[in-house]
């Protein structure tokens, strides 16, 4: 017997709509690569993406394909994440912090049809384009008064294409397991290896990770991910965010402590994510110009242990809330954050500092293990039955 409640598939493209019918005139804020800012919000956002999926589709791109992107954090990347994955196609974010040949490994490996880029990877595009076989033609994610001259084979400008397209598009009712996004993790030996989210795993990945005891956003705050949209997907930011109506400020490739200081304060940030070194960039920064924040309330750590002096000034001198985060590519990518138990919600200084230490080492501790099992079973279709067995 089966329940008679609502029935639909878990799609990514169900977060953008919703965002767009619910928080339709939130801003989305990015910094942008040819310089400024561009404002706009979760309704554009959606119809630019639907426009998207329309030029992508008219360029042959079917159900399966997958769709490569080498981009930082602003809004066109954001639009892919969505006019990808929700035409059935897979979004596959590179890192273009890995070396050139491992690069060139990635995309021929994905057979990825397409590639999306940033203005500032022209050089690194011209270098590997000769040898990635399978791409078929190469996008920058510019307009056409900066269309760079160089040397890259069936090079296309995004905004020619999406500009000449229709924005009626209906998003198709996929299978819920249909494979979304493709993300190639550099954390084991030999060659990077690819990991295959679905848009189920994405959809309820959001759903958790929004919770009050995970990361706790809602439309009341204003989100700046440092993380970049290549480290998995943001940590799954990008539609967290939508979820839940949450403001974005996108910050490009300017993550200097001044830059990213700038734009908390104008942006008027409540929230961020990244990882220690940019913090320790940041908190230089504000210590040797006596600068303290007016909205910024809590940030969310990971990538790699948070020292303890980080931490403490964080708290004790900013007043700014630690969420430190553990996760693996191959989780979606959240696996823990410490967020305080109501019996320990009265501790201060010291005594909290050192639970949160402690805690923090138990967490990697156990997912160290995790870890090595999961390298142990390797990834790919059989991974959760593996783990069921394991």
């Amino acid at each position: 017997m089966q329940g008679l409640m609502m029935d639909v598939p878990q799609l990514i493209s169900s977060l953008i709509r919703h965002a767009d019918r619910h928080h339709g005139d939130t801003e989305i804020v990015s910094r942008t690569v040819e310089g400024g800012i561009h404002r706009y919000n979760y309704s554009e956002a959606h119809r630019r993406a639907r426009k998207l999926a329309n030029a992508l589709g008219a360029l042959g791109v079917k159900k399966g394909d997958r769709v490569g992107t080498l981009a930082w954090n602003g809004y066109r990347h954001l639009e892919a994440f969505y006019g990808i994955s929700g035409m059935g196609a897979v979004m596959h974010t590179i890192n273009p912090r890995l070396f050139p040949e491992q690069i060139t490994y990635i995309v021929n490996h994905a057979e990825d049809s397409y590639v999306l880029f940033d203005l500032t990877f022209v050089p690194l595009i011209e270098k590997l384009a000769p040898m990635c076989n399978s791409v078929k033609g190469w996008i920058v994610m510019t307009d056409r008064a900066h269309m760079p001259q160089a040397g890259i084979p069936n090079l296309m400008c995004y905004e020619n294409l999406v500009n000449a397209q229709p924005d009626e598009y209906e998003w198709p009712e996929l299978d819920e397991r249909t494979a979304s996004s493709l993300c190639y993790t550099s954390g084991t030996t030999g060659n990077p290896k690819g990991v295959l989210y679905s848009h189920r795993s994405t959809v309820i990945h959001a759903y958790a990770a929004a919770l009050p005891d995970a990361l706790n956003i809602s439309s009341r705050d204003v989100m700046l991910p440092v993380v970049p949209m290549f480290h998995a997907n943001a940590w799954a930011l990008p539609y967290s965010c939508a979820l839940a109506g949450t403001k974005m400020v996108l910050p490009g490739y300017q993550l200097d402590g001044k830059s990213l200081f700038e734009l908390f304060e104008t942006e008027r940030v409540t929230v961020s994510a990244g990882v220690p070194t940019v913090w320790l960039a940041l908190l230089q920064h504000m210590a040797q110009n006596k600068l303290k924040f007016s909205t910024m309330n809590r940030t969310v750590i990971g990538g790699s242990a948070c020292p303890p002096a980080m931490i403490r000034s964080f708290q004790e001198d900013y007043g700014v809330q630690v969420l430190h985060a553990w996760g693996m590519t191959e989780m979606s990518p959240l696996g823990s954050l410490c967020t305080m138990k109501p019996e320990y919600s009265g501790l201060t200084g010291d005594a909290r500092l050192d639970l949160e230490s402690r805690l923090l080492e138990f967490i990697l501790k156990q997912c160290g293990r995790l870890a090595l099992l999961i390298a142990e079973l390797g990834s790919g279709p059989d991974l959760e039955r593996d783990l069921r067995h394991s």
